[in-house]
């Protein structure tokens, strides 16, 4: 053997024995760190594995999405099996997979993958921030997206690059705004009191199976794979729209989507998304952000859902209402342009709430519609059985077509009657401040008397959009001053409650006759064949009178000519008005007298002592008959002298002992801190300004019927009210005349 066969055996030797050492430390190493093989495969070969996923994985492979399901992370795939694939094929016209596009393909692929791996069980639980939430979840964010797209701005017909907000009436860069996928659980179904004809009202051609993915169900869960679940589904799913995609491509709604685009919609300019655009494109188009109005309650394109948690997408959505075009363009000409002549004329706050009305920042579940409140706390005033002609499961809600209106309440309470007219602004402002949300609710019924601007104005009212503030000049004085702030605003108010009636019963939808009525502020007013008058009124001489009345759904209104003024006079010197001169010449004469020289009774400002600015009271006053009679029964002061049988009233006594007499009197027959008619309304125990030895105050007990009322005193006596020459008007007062006198009692 030669030396250099030799040195050939010698490596062929070391060869060998080099080969077994690696393959032993190689058996070692995948011993140790190899795939073990009991470990699922990834999604795509586990698909591959089944068999019927063919059209499936030829989507995958198409879109592009073969290496990231052959490799490790954390998916969730809705898997159309090929028998779901023959009907989508057959339904759009493709026939075979061959013919599909790949942008196609790759929407089916991604808005079929879910981030993260869930169960079945799980799917129906909300992934929260602070754990798991049993059976709240119907949602789940996709790896579908859309990206940069072509729109236009209202009024003009150049295409902009835009995106779209991902957050509400916002936009943060770096969020790709991932499209949802809806599904119905049965544990999330029951959770929440649905049940299939929920499904059904969505999905009518569908069986509900417990488990369904648009219009198809899970007919096997969770087949484990290396990077995630697959759950094999009866149906292709395509991405969804969201809402505002819906209503760009549906004409049926074209005049709801140019308010918004005309009122709501604005495109914003973004630096950031242009450089990414230009590092992905290669172009240099400029990129906007559309957003709306941030008074509106969401973004109608924003896929994130509220994003107050990062994944409550998974167990909330929007929901929306949208009128189709004759219905929405009547209902715009009636009611909303009624006292307008365009929409460019109305102010934005009324479109605003028209738009609102229309959005529920909640799932609006078919047969939960009447107990879900929209942004504006209204449930829907349209039917879910007779009124929606379109319904649609989007990406980023509920969308509801309609052939009827959802009517905002501040359109169609008597608040509206105002709030949609032009001459009526002041009145309009004074109502949010105070009554707005009073006045709006559908089950409550008023009635209003209009205070129009011009009106308003003629009493020295007014706004001040430089100082912000109210304002009051006394009208008729040349050279007066003007007061700002909380005086004229308090007085203003105080005014407008006259004016807000509740009548639960319609009481005032007839003018005919007389009567007396209590408003919203507590103050009562009276009218007569289609008149009105207050306090102030009366204390002014003047009367307003109506010249038409409108009706609404919670009420009715009447157009007026001028203020139901509050009165400034005290109650005594509205007594001192009804004493009259002479006995002769008035049935208060009596009382009045007493009054007027009680040390109770200042003669300066007409003031009683006790009665106190801002209260309410009802003044029970004897006639002069029943002032006799207790004068009669030692109740009041006498000079002694006694003439056919009745002793002659002291109405000016100077004793402390008749002075006391006096007072007690006079306080008990006045009610304290509630005004009472005889309106059938206000009836029992009351206060009076009374007081007994120990503190307590004296009380008497009032009856009232409509037209009729009887008091009744500490001792079981009755007196009646003489209705034709009561009912008076004074500061907060109402002021009764009584066929008797009331006897307190001081123990």
């Amino acid at each position: 053997m030669t030396a250099a066969s030799k040195r050939l055996n010698v490596a062929l030797i070391l060869i060998f024995i080099f080969t077994i050492i690696s393959g032993c430390r190689k058996k070692a190493f995948d011993d140790y760190y190899g795939r073990p093989s009991t470990l699922a495969q990834p999604i795509y070969q586990i698909l591959q594995s089944k068999g019927n996923f063919t059209n499936m994985l030829a989507c995958i492979d198409k879109a592009g999405y073969k290496d990231i399901l052959s490799a490790a992370g954390y998916w969730t795939l809705f898997a159309p099996n090929d028998s779901a694939f023959k009907v989508y094929l057959t339904a759009s016209g493709l026939g075979s997979i061959d013919k599909m596009d790949s942008t196609t393909a790759q929407k089916i692929v991604t808005y079929s993958l879910v981030y993260n791996a869930f169960t079945k069980a799980q799917l129906t639980d909300y992934q929260a921030n602070t754990g798991w939430v049993s059976n709240s979840g119907f949602r789940r964010r996709t790896a579908y997206y859309q990206g940069f797209y072509n729109d236009t701005a209202f009024g003009t017909a150049t295409q902009i690059k835009a995106l779209a907000s991902n957050r509400n009436n916002s936009f943060l860069f770096g969020d790709n705004n991932n499209k949802y996928i809806t599904y119905f659980g049965a544990n999330y179904m029951t959770a929440k009191g649905l049940s299939a004809t929920d499904y059904n009202y969505f999905y009518p051609s569908s069986t509900y199976t417990g488990f369904n993915v648009g219009a198809g169900s899970i007919v096997n869960a969770d087949i484990v794979a290396e990077n995630g679940y697959i759950h094999e589904v009866s149906s292709v799913n395509l991405p969804a729209p969201s809402i505002d995609q819906y209503l760009r491509t549906n004409a049926n709604y074209s005049e709801f989507k140019k308010i918004l685009d005309k009122y709501m919609v604005s495109f914003v300019p973004n630096t950031s998304a242009t450089d990414r655009y230009k590092l992905l494109t290669g172009k240099s188009d400029n990129v906007y952000i559309k957003q709306f109005n941030p008074a509106l309650s969401f973004s109608i394109n924003n896929e994130n859902f509220l994003k107050a948690a990062d994944n409550d997408g998974q167990t909330g959505c929007y929901s929306m209402l949208v009128p189709r075009n004759d219905v929405l363009t009547d209902y715009v000409n009636t009611v909303i342009l009624e006292n307008y002549t365009s929409l460019d004329a109305v102010p934005t706050s009324v479109i605003t709430d028209f738009v609102n009305a229309q959005m529920w920042p909640q799932p609006l579940w078919p047969s939960k519609f009447p107990n879900t409140t929209n942004s504006q706390g209204e449930p829907p005033t349209i039917n879910a059985a007779s009124n929606i002609i379109d319904r649609q499961v989007l990406s980023n809600g509920f969308f509801y077509g309609t052939n009827k209106v959802q009517e905002p309440n501040v359109f169609r309470t008597v608040y509206g009657r105002s709030y949609l007219d032009p001459k009526y602004l002041l009145m309009t402002r004074a109502l949010d401040a105070n009554y707005r949300y009073t006045i709006t609710i559908p089950s409550l019924k008023y009635t209003v008397i209009m205070m129009s601007d011009a009106v308003v104005r003629q009493r020295g009212y007014d706004y001040s959009t430089v100082q912000s503030a109210w304002s009051y000049t006394t009208p008729g004085v040349s050279g007066a001053t003007t007061t700002y702030g909380s005086t004229p605003n308090n007085n203003l108010q105080r005014i407008l409650a006259t004016h807000i009636v509740p009548t639960p019963n319609g009481e005032l939808d007839n003018l005919s006759g007389t009567g007396i009525i209590e408003t919203l502020g507590g103050e009562y007013i009276k009218w007569n064949n289609g008149k009105f008058i207050s306090a102030g009124s009366i204390d002014s001489n003047y009367t307003v009178n109506t010249s038409a009345t409108k009706t609404s759904f919670n009420g009715r209104v009447y157009y007026a000519d001028n203020l139901l003024t509050y009165s400034v006079k005290t109650l005594g010197t509205n007594i001192k008005a009804l004493g009259g001169t002479s006995a002769a010449t008035s049935q208060f004469y009596n009382f009045w007298q007493y009054l007027s020289n009680s040390p109770l009774y200042n003669a300066t400002t007409g003031d009683i002592l006790g009665v106190s600015v801002g209260v309410f009271y009802t003044a029970f006053i004897p006639n002069n008959a029943a002032v006799q009679a207790a004068v009669n029964a030692g109740l009041l002061p006498t000079t002694g002298v006694v003439v056919g049988g009745n002793k002659t009233p002291n109405f000016a006594p100077t004793t402390t002992a008749d002075q006391t007499l006096v007072r007690d009197f006079i306080l008990y027959h006045l009610l304290n801190k509630t005004t009472v008619v005889p309106d059938g309304k206000k009836q029992g125990a009351y206060e009076s300004l009374y007081k007994k030895a120990n503190g307590d105050p004296g009380t008497f007990v009032v009856s009232s019927t409509p037209g009729a009322m009887q008091v009744k005193d500490a001792f079981g006596r009755t007196a009646n009210v003489v209705v034709a020459s009561s009912n008076n008007l004074a500061d907060r007062c109402v002021i009764h005349l009584i066929d008797n006198y009331l006897q307190y009692n001081p123990n």
